[in-house]
């Protein structure tokens, strides 16, 4: 027979009763949501597998999924209609970060740490576990809202074993789908789908691990079409994304 004590039964119903009343008030434990950026090319006849892999993480709870067009396949007779110089510098950063020099589409970054061919799901998803087991340890709260027709960016004090490091807030204004009828180069008479097109990238600041409240104007943000965005917090801009959320249909 197992025998307990008053004093831990005690203990044990006030842990509980504490633990239900953080539930009922919301105090919820922060959720890490791991982002796989798409860097892919509408004059790349490789990529529209990939395009398509990318809505199955657009569907997923647990994942911010990003489009991220580039522009140096235009010249193979094509201009693609969502291509960003910006884009295509964010790629390059990444390789240069990782110090492998790998640039090509389709490509997948995972958590701003990993690479993985775009259309290989096996790939994507190792390198989601295993940098997600590096950075789940310790989530950040972070939480986007409408009031009053701005947006709001929650960001909660960081973990006490959290690092934090040089971190950056960045802004991506999001196109949740758009079809493209390529007339020209290598996709030649194709119809495309693509999720989640980020139209541009913004930086908010810098965030130093403090509980920090960032108002927007949501007037500012709806252009291009956008209609949704996600919030990244990214170390040294281009390094380990240690927070992020999307909101939609604001």
């Amino acid at each position: 027979m197992i025998r307990l004590s008053l004093k831990f039964v005690f203990v044990f119903m006030t842990l509980t009763v504490a633990s239900a009343l953080a539930v009922i008030a919301g105090d919820k434990p922060a959720k890490f949501k791991s982002v796989v950026e798409l860097f892919t090319s509408q004059g790349c006849s490789s990529c529209p597998p990939a395009d398509a892999l990318l809505k199955t993480y657009v569907d997923r709870d647990d994942i911010v999924a990003l489009t991220m067009p580039v522009d140096y396949w235009d010249y193979l007779g094509w201009k693609d209609t969502y291509g960003s110089s910006q884009h295509s510098k964010r790629q390059r950063d990444y390789s240069r970060k990782r110090g492998d020099g790998r640039v090509y589409t389709p490509q997948v970054v995972v958590n701003g740490m990993a690479h993985a061919i775009g259309s290989d799901a096996l790939q994507i998803s190792k390198a989601i576990i295993a940098t997600k087991a590096k950075l789940a340890r310790a989530p950040i709260p972070i939480s986007l809202q409408m009031q009053d027709g701005d947006l709001v960016i929650e960001l909660g004090d960081a973990p006490s074993d959290a690092d934090v490091g040089a971190a950056t807030i960045l802004l991506a204004a999001v196109l949740s789908k758009g079809d493209v009828a390529i007339k020209h180069g290598e996709n030649r008479g194709r119809k495309l789908t693509y999720y989640n097109i980020v139209r541009k990238l913004t930086e908010l600041g810098a965030w130093d691990g403090k509980a920090k409240t960032i108002r927007l104007s949501s007037e500012e943000l709806m252009q291009n079409g956008v209609d949704g965005c996600a919030v990244l917090v990214q170390q040294d801009r281009n390094g380990p994304i240690i927070a992020a959320a999307e909101i939609w249909n604001w």
